[in-house]
């Protein structure tokens, strides 16, 4: 996902995204709905989040980091 449309996201939640890097933005976008602020931890490539919003670009990034 772009990350203008991570902003928009974060702007609908009312969160700021200021200067935030897509994983912490996505991260603060996961604790301001109450789900598991753990994007870009699927390290081994499992995750049990099966409708995450983030589950795509999660593995990806993870695998970045």
């Amino acid at each position: 996902m772009k990350m203008e449309e991570i902003r928009s996201i974060a702007k609908s939640h009312n969160i700021n995204p200021g200067k935030l890097g897509k994983i912490e933005l996505i991260k603060s976008i996961q604790a301001g709905e109450g789900s598991f602020s753990c994007f870009a931890t699927a390290y081994d490539g499992a995750c049990d989040q099966m409708s995450c919003l983030w589950r795509k670009d999660c593995f990806v990034t993870a695998q970045l980091h």
